[in-house]
């Protein structure tokens, strides 16, 4: 080009590649192929131990003594709930089990209950009703009184909340005497509906709670005898 001058000799020729030699293989070392040096996923997976999920929620379950009275022994779910893949275990292994049944709506009840409740709807794609305690629910109510181990208790649902001959599912965390269960029951009834099925976290199975609601079926993912 005008105005530039190149020198004769100023660019560089090309390195010519040098070919690798080989290097001698020390006595005493043994050359291994590379499928005997990393195993296959067949074999990582057959050499792992086997998950137990069950097992693994009851683990994320903490013994509290002496709560709320002294002499009881409470079930706190609060680690489970703050583990995604605890969580996810009760939720899938809960609606695992209705899936292709017919359930019209999720019956939570208050107030543990709706934290599973609410979740299992939203998986098996259908409605959740609250059932609360007196005074909690704006609109008109069905109420129905019920005794507990320590005094009685009442429980309160919309009566518009289920439509007739409506198939429920009635979730809480906690299966005890039952007696909670069966209240939140009777207001299923009472609105013309069936309830197919109970499904609680944990069963104290000592306490009846499961013949109480026999016939219906109860699931629980842990139970304590």
């Amino acid at each position: 080009m005008p105005g530039m001058a190149v020198r004769k000799g100023s660019f560089a020729k090309p390195n010519k590649p040098v070919p690798a030699r080989s290097q001698p293989t020390p006595r005493g070392v043994e050359l291994k192929k590379v499928s005997d040096a990393a195993p296959s996923a067949a074999a990582r997976t057959a050499a792992a131990p086997e998950f137990d999920a069950l097992n693994y929620v009851r683990h994320l379950v903490r013994d509290v003594p002496d709560f709320p009275q002294r002499g009881v022994l409470f079930r706190d779910i609060t680690p489970l709930l703050a583990d995604p893949r605890g969580f996810h275990i009760v939720l899938d292994t809960i609606a695992h089990r209705f899936v292709g049944e017919q359930v019209d709506a999720v019956v939570g009840v208050e107030s543990r209950g709706f934290i599973f409740g609410g979740a299992l709807a939203a998986r098996l794609n259908t409605s959740f009703v609250p059932v609360r305690r007196p005074g909690k629910l704006p609109h008109r109510t069905d109420k129905v009184s019920y005794s507990l181990e320590y005094g009685e208790s009442e429980l309160e649902m919309h009566r518009d909340a289920l439509r007739e001959g409506a198939h429920v599912l009635v979730v809480d965390d906690l299966l005890a005497t039952g007696s909670t269960a069966a209240a939140a029951g009777e207001l299923v009834d009472r609105q013309g509906a069936f309830v197919i099925a109970y499904a609680f976290v944990i069963e104290l199975g000592s306490l009846g709670g499961r013949e109480r609601l026999a016939p219906t079926p109860c699931l629980s993912i842990v139970r304590y005898d």
